[in-house]
């Protein structure tokens, strides 16, 4: 194999074989060909794309570039969550521990926020003492002994990915769909679950701009899994205001740890379900989906998925005292302000991205892969599309690393709130459900 033949071949509209796609990549890996000619490679992908089983190929050569975790002794009860990320989404928090609880054997590797979405592996570590670096054997037994692991990603998963993201990312590729979708892939299928459900975030806050584009990405998603013998559904969620009341660290896994009481904001406590939902129904052959969710509401109501979220906290070290109690976690800042509404009215529109941007500037969130974020950072919504509020009524809260994050954050909520003289509603949350048979669109205008 010759890199310009593959770049030449792609180049011209042309189909690669499974093996020039293995063959290519492992040289890749191996350093054996240059980043110039896998630049050129990319962009040819860009604009020829391609098939979907070119798609899964790839996706598989990068999964197999390291370690691969082996989940076949729990046979179809392993069950991952990804989302495609968002403003305000701690969902894993949530839906994981209840998908544990009603039988699942949860094992997620999750990374880090970057830019103006938050990252799980952030988000559990601003409780005090917990380990998201775990070893292969404290990982497997913590998936035996509570049914539920999060960590980090491990530097050995999929390091091929890795080579191909930094390269997308300075040579204007990264919005690719086939490499989006490989990219994501290829780091479940690393993980070992055998069933995959994935959230796919559309609108402002999203990658995905339009649930149109969500859609083609879920379905390139749900065909590699049917390559790879996995079980893939994806539940296709809407992105055009912040999920929930917080955005930061902290104060997200605050959020998750009270509508895991029963107390969140409704349209976290919908989604949380939904996929705690699908992941209970997938790994149980016999279990409808209905049944499933009978299992996962009933796991929120007994308080069984907060007891499962709190013994996954303290397996990895971290510090939860009391049961209705919280984890320990640092205070929100005290540097910090109130947006306040400028005149009555109601709140038509909360722009995701643009409260997202806030939170990554108070110190939340990061631009770049190497800084640290403040787990003490970020914004309170307290007005959301459908409220009501009066002129000089508290529509935010933003909490600030220091005076001048704070002054920065501030000026990006400039705009964020659209209010108006008659009442706005939102979006419903789940727009659609993608899976092998195809599309089921909830959202009447696809109807």
């Amino acid at each position: 194999m010759r890199a310009i033949d593959v770049i030449q071949e792609k180049r011209d509209g042309h189909t690669h074989s499974t093996d020039v796609i293995h063959a290519f990549i492992a040289a890749y890996t191996a350093g054996q060909v240059p980043d110039y000619q896998v630049s050129a490679w990319l962009m040819a992908v860009y604009f020829r794309g391609m098939t979907p089983r070119e798609t899964a190929d790839l996706t598989m050569a990068l999964a197999q570039s390291g370690e691969l975790l082996d989940l076949a002794r729990y046979g179809a009860r392993s069950a991952d969550k990804h989302s495609t990320g968002g403003v305000g989404d701690k969902t894993s928090l949530v839906a994981a521990p209840l998908a544990a609880a009603a039988g699942a054997k949860v094992a997620k590797m999750s990374g880090r926020g970057l830019s103006h979405t938050g990252g799980t592996v952030d988000k559990l570590e601003s409780i005090a003492g917990l380990r998201t670096t775990l070893t292969r054997e404290e990982f497997d037994r913590q998936v035996d002994e509570v049914g539920l692991v999060v960590a980090g990603q491990s530097g050995d998963l999929a390091p091929a990915d890795k080579l191909l993201y930094a390269l997308r990312d300075v040579t204007a590729t990264v919005d690719s769909l086939p490499l989006i979708a490989a990219s994501i892939m290829s780091k479940k299928l690393a993980a070992g679950a055998h069933n995959i459900v994935l959230d796919v975030k559309a609108g402002s806050g999203a990658f995905m701009k339009t649930p149109e584009q969500a859609v083609d990405l879920a379905r390139a998603m749900v065909d590699i899994g049917e390559h790879a013998g996995r079980r893939v559904v994806a539940l296709i969620s809407d992105m055009e205001q912040p999920l929930g009341h917080a955005v930061g660290n902290a104060l997200e896994v605050e959020e998750a740890v009270r509508t895991l009481r029963g107390a969140g904001p409704d349209d976290l406590t919908e989604i949380a379900v939904a996929l705690a939902s699908e992941m209970v129904a997938q790994t149980h052959d016999r279990r409808g989906l209905e049944a499933a969710r009978i299992a996962v509401k009933d796991a929120l109501r007994s308080g069984a998925g907060l007891r499962k979220l709190r013994a996954m906290v303290m397996a990895q070290g971290g510090q939860w005292d009391r049961e209705d109690g919280m984890p320990e976690l640092p205070e929100p800042s005290p540097v910090r302000e109130v947006w306040r509404a400028p005149v009555d009215g109601w709140v038509r529109g909360v722009d995701a991205l643009a409260v997202g941007r806030a939170a990554a500037l108070s110190g939340a969130g990061r631009e770049r892969k190497d800084e640290a974020v403040d787990p003490r950072a970020g914004v309170l919504l307290h007005r959301r599309v459908g409220d009501a509020c009066r002129a000089g009524e508290a529509l935010a809260t933003v909490y600030a690393s220091d005076g001048g994050r704070l002054q920065s954050a501030l000026a990006q909520l400039e705009g964020a709130f659209t209010l108006g003289e008659q009442a706005g509603s939102a979006k419903q949350i789940i727009l659609a459900r993608v899976d092998h048979a195809g599309v089921v669109w909830r959202d009447a205008r696809h109807s």
